[in-house]
This record gives C-alpha cells, structure tokens and sequence, in this order.
C-alpha cells in the first residue's frame, strides 16, 4: 500500500473536479437522444481517435497487462501483438464502412438498430437478441470496472472498499447522466491523454532507473533468463499453439466492441477518419510498449519481488517509488481515468440499448426525443448503481469478467459486422444465427476444462459464428 499524501488526495480531486465540469458543460450541447447517443456525430479526428483507444483499454492497461508482463516477461508481448493487429484491423476494415453505412440507414444510432435496418428485419428479433446479449455483458463489464477503481482506491488511500466503489461509481453517474456521448468522449480524450503520458514516463523512468535498456536486460536476466523468451513460460517450456492461438486471439475481439464501434459511428466526417486511425494507432503502440516496459522492468525493480495477488499493483508501486508524490498522484490518476473512459462509454451503450432498442424500439415509437433523453439518463443511472451493486464484493475477479465479456462481444457481434458491411449475400438469419452462435459459444466454451477448452473462447466463438452465418445466409436468397 502506498503512503497517505496529501498531494495525491489533491491530484484526484482536481481530476474528479474537471470531469464534472466536462458533464456539466456538455449538458448544455445535448438536446436529443442522438445527442446524447453519438454526440449528434460531430466529433473530431483526434477525440474520435483518443476516445476509442480510452474506452477500449481500461484499467487492464495499467493493472493487468503490467502485471502480465512483471510475471511472465516477454510472453506478454503476444497479446500485445495481437491487440495492435486487431485494432489497425478494425479501423481499416470496419470504422469508414461503418460510418457510412449507419447514416444510409437513417442515422441507426445503435448497433441492433443497425441489424434491424441493414437486413429489414419485421420481426424485431435481431434487435432484442442484440440489446439483451448488451445490457447483459455491459452490466458486468462495467462492474469490473467498477471493482478496479474500488480497490484502487482501497489501494492508495486506505479507503473501506464499499465507500471507495461508491465514490467512483458516483463520479461515472454524474458526468454520463448529464453530458451523455459528448461528455464522456470529451473526458475519453482527456484521459486517454493522461493514460499515454503516465505510461511513457513511468516506462522510461523505469528503465532509466534500473541504468539503461542494456542493464535493464541484465537485471532481468539474473532474476530469470526465461522472462527474456517470447517463445517460452517462466519455467523455459515452449508456449503450445493453443497458448500462443490465444494469446494473439484477443484481436479478434475488436470488431464486435459498441463502445469501440460507437466512436467510428459519431465521427464527423468520414474523410478523417484515415487521420483518426494514424492518431489512435500511435497512442495505442505506445501506450501498450509503456504498459509492457513497466511491468518487465518491474521484476528488477522490486526485491523481495511482488506476489502474484499484488503484481498487478506494479504500476503503482513503480510510480510510488521512482515520483514526486505530485507527479505519482497524476499517473495514480491514469488508472482511474483508464477505469471510468471504459466503464463510462459501457454504461453509455447499455443506456442507449434499454432506450432505442426497448423503450423506443419496442414500446414507445412515437416517443418526443426530449422524453427519450431522459429516459437515456434514467437508464444510465439504473444500469450504473446494479453495476455498482455487484461491484461491491471485493473478490469480484475484474480481469476474469473484463476477459469474458470481450469475448462475447469480439463472437457475437464481431463476424456479423465485417460479414454485413462486406458480403451482400448475408441475410437476416444468418445474422441471428452468427450473434447466437458466437454469443452462446463464449458462454458454454468457458465451461470447459483441459485440451482444446484451453483455447481463449472468443477464437472458438468467433470462428462458429462465421461459418454459421455463411451456412445460414446461403440456404436463402438473399435479404430473406
């Protein structure tokens, strides 16, 4: 635990300060609900770019891949590699077509809205499958977020657990319930900002401390010249194909990400977005490499070593020993923004799925957008306090949580979206069929134990639901 200071108490209070004060501005900008949804689709290059990478990462930036890397050494690169891919992969392949695509539709705000329309449903089923598997997997999603900032808290200011998910989860409520889209890209970038600076001057503090990359290197190996391999476990066994398939499977879990696909939706011009994808491509390589850097340089650092219970602390241990308590309560405070870019932009797409896809979708067609924004806010609050509720357990297991529902989405909504924006003969039951597949492949794979159910769920599940999708869409013709 790190020592009580009265700089750190500041450093969080001014951040918690100026994402209020980012709500509360953006509350005076959003008057409807596709103001409140995709922020009226005004966002710039650098926000659009900044944004999705926040929201994509959270706390496992700064908690759970350095302290992968503090474990495992370089094995941990795989699934940096594997993310870096996934990520170029899903702004080149899907966030133009897909910017494209939602307005033809007439401006479908969400991603079930965006089946429903793509394939002519009447039925409605591609909407409510689509909302129920959201609201389900977001809910726990950003109650593992919600957890992370708990014990971040409990870490750092020797807080009671309870109090501590409730001050974060209060501080999510405020600045989402008010600004909606606009507020939380607004303090994406901010934070996302943040994130990238603490990053690469813990990393870069950290080898400088340990006396260079040559020494840094040295050091390691000493302690274990198996954390040198990417191709070996700690124990000098080669990593098997399954190991490795997983490992680099993590980027497949892009394409089928709302929050993510939400930031391509509310860009403003679609000519930016090549300028966005260089942007968000930089921020995430070195925002990745930091992560990586800070938790290997952390198996010199640290003698006795961490545990395996604490080594997710690395970051902040790290920053704690080499900073000022002014410059370690700003990088503290990374964490917390990687915490609430991503939980806040979950609770968004939750709210927007119970208030398009249900209340509007289903109940209230003709409902007035200033009924439907209130309603959007309403729904922000529920979702966020059964969130917060089950974030209270303080055994919750975030990265387990964080790992499943990336899963879940990456199989059930990934292959429909690549497959709808580029193989026309995809019709509305393999579409239904693809998002069950996958979805319910994530859920019954994770069951199983041993062999080939070691293999991480969202490859299995994504792969399942490609080819039902294709086998399905080619029984009919298509638009059936």
């Amino acid at each position: 635990m790190l020592e009580f200071n009265a700089l750190l108490t500041a450093t969080f209070i001014v951040y918690i300060l100026a994402l209020l004060g980012i709500g509360a501005v953006a509350y005076r900008r959003t008057s409807d609900l596709s103001d409140y949804v995709l922020g009226g689709r005004k966002l710039g290059r650098w926000v659009t770019a900044l944004s999705a990478g926040a929201s994509d990462m959270s706390g496992w930036l700064l908690l759970g891949l350095p302290g992968y890397a503090y474990l495992a050494g370089l094995e941990a690169s795989w699934i940096a590699i594997g993310l870096l891919v996934g990520t170029y992969l899903n702004w080149r392949l899907v966030a133009r077509r897909l910017r494209v695509r939602t307005m033809e539709l007439d401006n479908a705000l969400t991603l079930p809205d965006f089946f429903e329309r793509q394939f002519k449903d009447q039925s409605r089923l591609l909407r409510l499958v689509s909302a129920i598997f959201i609201l389900i997997f977001f809910t726990f999603y950003a109650s593992s977020g919600l957890a992370a900032g708990g014990k971040l808290f409990e870490s750092v200011f020797n807080l009671p657990y309870g109090w501590a998910v409730a001050l974060g989860a209060a501080t999510v409520i405020i600045y989402t319930f008010l600004g909606g889209f606009l507020a939380v890209s607004w303090t994406d970038f901010l934070q996302g900002s943040l994130m990238f600076l603490a990053l690469a001057l813990g990393a870069v503090a950290a080898v400088h401390h340990l006396g260079g990359p040559v020494d840094t290197i040295s050091t390691v190996r000493g302690v274990n010249p198996e954390l040198l391999s990417m191709w070996t476990d700690t124990e000098g066994n080669r990593l098997s194909f399954i190991a490795l398939l997983s490992l680099l499977g993590w980027g497949l879990g892009y394409f089928g990400q709302p929050h993510i696909l939400a930031r391509f939706m509310a860009i403003q011009y679609p000519a930016r977005m090549a300028d966005a994808r260089r942007i968000a491509m930089t921020w995430v390589t070195v925002a990745m490499g930091g992560a990586l850097l800070i938790g290997f340089t952390g198996i010199g650092l640290f003698d006795p070593p961490l545990s395996e219970v604490d080594s997710e602390k690395v970051f902040i241990f790290t920053v704690g020993l080499l900073f000022h308590p002014l410059i370690a309560g700003i990088c503290l405070a990374a964490i917390l923004a990687a915490i609430m870019s991503t939980a806040d932009s979950q609770l968004l797409v939750a709210s927007s799925a119970l208030t398009e896809d249900f209340y509007k979708g289903l109940f209230r067609k003709n409902a007035a957008q200033k009924e439907l924004l209130w309603v959007g806010r309403g729904a922000v609050a529920v979702i966020a306090l059964i969130a917060g509720g089950l974030a209270m357990d303080p055994e919750s297991k975030v990265l387990d949580l964080v790992a499943y529902a990336w899963a879940g989405f990456g199989a059930a909504f990934g292959p429909a979206i690549l497959l709808a924006l580029y193989w026309p003969r995809m019709t509305r039951n393999g579409a239904l069929a693809g998002i069950l597949t996958g979805g319910i492949t994530v859920i019954f794979w994770r069951q199983a134990e041993g062999g080939l159910f070691d293999l991480y769920e969202l490859v299995p599940g994504f792969i399942l639901s490609v080819i039902l999708i294709v086998v399905i869409s080619l029984l009919k013709p298509a638009g059936k």
